[in-house]
């Protein structure tokens, strides 16, 4: 059995544009990206941690170091700049691959710049 597992995030990035007249897709700070794994073209999920809405789009790769999170076409209505979003890939894996599998979670400050990286989610606190 092949299972869906979070393969990479990004944690609470600042969306910088939102483009309703472009083609579709989000794109991304290509530095995050090759720091995350997630890949050009990828599937992607977002979602808006102030408006509550969750899409799903793909990747595409904006200027290194530029910090830019652009939200293009539809998917324009659900964020707006100045918005924290969450941005996460899956992966399938098996059971043997799933035992030791860890994410790649990557965290940013407010303008989109790397603060950490980390390979476990923090324990929710009751």
């Amino acid at each position: 059995m092949l299972l869906s597992l979070l393969k990479a995030k990004i944690h609470r990035a600042t969306v910088t544009h939102a483009e309703l007249h472009y083609e579709g897709s989000c794109a991304i700070d290509g530095r995050l990206l090759d720091i995350s794994g997630i890949r050009e073209y990828e599937q992607i999920h977002i979602w808006n941690v102030n408006q509550g809405t969750r899409f799903v789009t793909y990747a595409i790769r904006a200027e290194e170091g530029s910090g830019t999170i652009s939200v293009n076409g539809a998917a324009a209505h659900l964020a707006q700049p100045g918005d924290l979003v969450i941005i996460a890939a899956y992966g399938q894996c098996d059971e043997a691959e799933a035992a030791t599998f860890k994410p790649v979670c990557v965290y940013v400050d407010r303008d989109n710049r790397l603060t950490h990286t980390n390979q476990s989610i923090p324990a929710q606190a009751a």
